[in-house]
């Protein structure tokens, strides 16, 4: 939602396909793959690439980037979780704005989850 919102505002466009595809994409970011890599360790659990990808992080562009890098990663794995642990509906106005992404990330497979208790 932000992307495409931000992205109306300054012009920019945002291709979703960068993040969902199965393989690896070159989005243009500097140092992409590098945080790519990083990112994919993580999601994979594997403790050592992870330890790889972080020391090249860290011999590219410094310890605060890594830093950085692994407190966003951190951010976008606990912001849904709680919404769901807590139980937050999605309002009606951000439902509707959010219709076509959704769709497009295949994301109302969750909706089949067990309902909570």
């Amino acid at each position: 939602m932000r992307l495409r919102v931000s992205g109306q505002q300054t012009g920019n466009d945002y291709d979703l396909d960068l993040v969902m595809g199965g393989e690896v994409v070159d989005s243009g970011l500097p140092h992409g793959a590098l945080m790519n890599d990083f990112v994919e360790a993580i999601c994979a659990r594997d403790t050592d690439r992870t330890a790889r990808a972080r020391a090249a992080i860290v011999e590219t562009l410094g310890e605060a980037a890594m830093v950085d890098a692994a407190a966003m990663i951190a951010a976008f794995n606990a912001y849904p979780r709680m919404a769901d642990a807590t139980g937050i509906p999605l309002e009606d106005a951000k439902a509707a704005a959010t219709a076509t992404m959704r769709q497009e990330l295949d994301l109302e497979t969750f909706n089949n989850a067990a309902p909570r208790a």
